[in-house]
Parts: C-alpha cells; structure tokens; sequence
C-alpha cells in the first residue's frame, strides 16, 4: 500500500496505555484524533489538559489533539488507526464502526485475546474487518505506560507481515525516550504478549502467598521455556525467545509493581476472591480473560502448559492458591 509521509493517527482509547500513547505521538507527530467514548471525560480532558482518570500528571497540548467520540469520525480523518483498549471490550466498541477500515494500517496496542472467540487482535481484524494482515502492526513492550509518563527510556518493537509498514508505524514513535525495532512475528509477538499476562497472575500469586525471589526466579525460567513451547507450536518460525519483545516484556510484566496482572494475583494469592480483586483494580487485568482463551486453545495443541494451567485451575476452578502452587512446584525444575 501508499505511505503517506506524514500519516493521519487516530488513537482509540481513554486508559493509560492509550494516554501514555497519545503522549508520545503529540511530540512526534505533531497532531492526533483521538477517540473516547464518554464524552465527559473528553469535556474533562479539555478543562484540565490532562486525562481525568489515567496519568494524571500528563499534561498535553490541546492544539495538538482532535478529540471525538465517533469512531467513524476518526476513521474517516486517519491512515493510521491505534487500538488502545482492553481486548475484553473491542467488540462492543468496534461494533460502531460502518466505515470500511481495508485501505487504513492498523496497529493493535492490545495484549489480550478476543473473549470466547479466542482470536489474537490481528486475526480479530482481519476475520471480521477484512484488514489485511500485511497492513497490521502489534506493538509489543517491555514498556509500562507509568514509565512513559516519567520519560523513562523505554523499547517498544513493531511487528508485520510488512516490515516497510512496521518501520513506517515505529518512525511516529520514535523520540528521545523511546526507542523501536521492527518484526515479522505477528502470532510470537501477540501469543507472547498474551501469555506473559498470565505468567504475571501466576508471579502475583505466589508473592501473595510469600514464595520468595529464589522460587521467582525458577518460576519465570520455567515460563520463558513455556512460551517458548507454545508459540513454537502454534506458529513455527524461527525466533529469539530472548530478546526484548518476548523475555523482556515477560520481565517487566512479571516483576513491576506497575504491572496490574501480577497486582491482581498479589491480591487472589493474599485471599482475594476473583470477583473483589476486580472490583478493588481500577484497571483490567488481561491475564484473567486470557488463560481461559488459552486453555482452550491449547485444547488442540496439548502443548505442555504448567503454569497456565496452575493459574486457570485457581481463578476458575476456585482450587486453593495455596494448594495448587503446591503442586505446581513439583513440576518447576
């Protein structure tokens, strides 16, 4: 497809990773549409020029940003559309759109599966908006929105079918802070992203129940192996399970305490039922959805899933942390 020199972003999101997002294409890019739903926190944003709810210190320039709460409306202003969303949402909120989205680059900030369907994002656009996948980009971390909003160096990396599409969606994002490299793993980088939600859980829990640094360490070797094991299966290409985008974003996700995945298993290992650890986090805990959309999946695959299972089995089969941690570290080596 055309690149324009310049491209058209639209964000779709008002959470902090979408802030944090907006933050940087506001430097970069120059100018931004971005899509909200409510339209009083849009008001709100416009009051205080900042977000009313997520990273709240962010201060932006106004003139840089068209806000909207139509999605078409954003559709027809972009060539470059970002979803910022939980994944547990995007079908009630792309259910709006009737505008055609084939001749626009999609770029998925979203690191979960499509609940029930068990899509990835990039098969979700492409099943249901006929988005070609060389015209999808995933972003994949290590990268907290927290650290973005302090200007922390942080890496993200791009992954296409098209690498010229990847390297035209990573040169927005590129400053000072932010440095970005390129892929062609859509499924490693997606499943990886996916998994390392549920890795997270399974690191919360055990903190939770005071399994120390020494028992972390083995959890998180074991881990790497697993989702190594997974997306080998999955999809069998060659990769660096080791590099930033897998084992670095597993890390971060694992062991931060801006991490919401590992908060919430802190609270479910401290005794938490799954219902008040929810209700208690101001943010969605991918992980949640995500280890049933994988158990599922790997329904098929039988690949050899230790942890995943140990994390299901406790949120929902309601088998006690305790006891299936248990369990689960007769299986670690």
């Amino acid at each position: 497809m055309e690149l324009s020199q310049t491209p058209r972003i639209g964000v779709v999101g008002g959470g902090s990773w979408a802030t944090a997002i907006a933050r940087i294409l506001t430097e970069t890019n120059g100018h931004i549409t971005w899509f909200m739903r409510n339209i009083d926190t849009i008001n709100a944003f416009k009051s205080f020029s900042h977000n009313p709810r997520y990273l709240t210190e962010v201060e932006f320039d106004l003139s840089r940003i068209t806000f909207t709460n139509r999605l078409d409306e954003l559709i027809d202003m972009c060539d470059v559309i970002i979803f910022a969303i939980p994944s547990a949402f995007l079908k009630n909120v792309t259910s709006q759109i009737t505008r055609p989205l084939g001749g626009k680059i999609v770029v998925s900030a979203i690191k979960g599966l499509i609940p029930d369907d068990n899509l990835i994002i990039a098969e979700f656009f492409n099943n249901y908006f006929n988005v070609p996948l060389e015209q999808i980009v995933v972003i994949s971390g290590p990268c907290h929105a927290e650290e973005i909003a302090l200007e922390r160096l942080s890496y993200l990396t791009f992954a296409s079918n098209d690498l010229k599409v990847a390297r035209y969606v990573a040169q927005a994002f590129d400053c000072h802070y932010v440095k970005t490299s390129i892929s062609d793993d859509i499924y490693g980088t997606e499943y990886s992203a996916v998994l390392k939600n549920v890795i997270a859980i399974a690191a919360g829990i055990c903190h939770g129940l005071r399994y120390g640094d020494n028992f972390q360490a083995v959890l998180i070797a074991n881990a790497i192996q697993e989702i190594e094991r997974f997306v080998a299966t999955v999809h069998p290409i060659h990769r660096d399970i080791k590099s930033s985008a897998y084992l670095g974003d597993l890390l971060v996700t694992a062991y931060s305490q801006f991490s919401r995945n590992r908060t919430f298993g802190t609270m479910i290992g401290k005794g938490y039922s799954v219902k008040s650890a929810q209700m208690e986090m101001l943010m969605i805990a991918e992980g949640y959805f995500a280890v049933k959309g994988i158990k599922e999946i790997n329904e098929h695959y039988n690949v050899h899933m230790p942890i995943t299972n140990a994390v299901y089995n406790i949120l929902y089969e309601r088998i006690s942390p305790a006891m299936e941690i248990r369990l689960l570290t007769e299986e670690l080596r």
